[in-house]
């Protein structure tokens, strides 16, 4: 190799240029360029069709149309079995926590019935024992499941008025309607309009 003078300016042979063109060229093709891909991609696995299975905690069943709604769309999604199932135990978490502040607002209810001034204190189970009549009197079997499953039956607004009514029927007692057939028309009109009976 020789240099030409006063350049600096190396001065290859034909044979020395192609053997560096040559190691340049194996370099470039080895790096990625920005036209190139970074590196060999394969292609996402598939996902087949799963039969999802949810196990919820024990008491706690999840509403059967939401679920079957959700099951689509975990399919349609094609979601794996996991990641399904961590929705569902993230759904299950927030059903138990309104279960929980359920629970709080209607222990609240029953110690502000304790507490409350007309109703509660010494007297209290006196007066539930009179509210309970006035359930059994004016109450149906559905309105009591309504009262105990939603818990308004602690309600102190609910308690009140069933002891009012309670307290109602004990002072002025049952007005018993005559049996059919025992009054006829003119009885009953004079019983109501007493004036009239001249």
């Amino acid at each position: 190799m020789s240099t030409e003078q006063g350049t600096g300016t190396p001065i290859t042979t034909p044979g020395e240029q192609q053997a560096t063109t040559g190691a340049e060229s194996s370099q470039t093709s080895a790096q990625p360029t920005a036209l190139t891909d970074t590196a060999p991609t394969t292609p996402p696995a598939e996902v087949t069709e799963v039969d999802y299975k949810f196990d919820t905690p024990e008491g706690m069943g999840l509403d059967e149309a939401g679920m079957q709604e959700f099951t689509a769309i975990a399919k349609e999604l094609k979601l794996p079995q996991d990641a399904a199932k961590r929705l569902v135990d993230l759904e299950v978490k927030r059903i138990q926590g309104q279960q929980e502040q359920h629970l709080k607002l209607v222990e609240s209810w029953g110690e502000a019935v304790k507490s409350d001034q007309e109703i509660g204190g010494a007297k209290l189970d006196e007066n539930l024992a009179v509210a309970r009549r006035a359930v059994d009197a004016f109450g149906s079997p559905a309105l009591k499941e309504l009262l105990n499953t939603t818990g308004l039956g602690n309600h102190p607004e609910v308690v009140k008025a069933f002891y009012k009514a309670g307290k109602a029927i004990s002072e002025d007692g049952f007005v018993r309607g005559m049996p059919k057939g025992a009054a006829t028309e003119s009885d009953l009109a004079k019983s109501l309009f007493p004036s009239m009976n001249r």
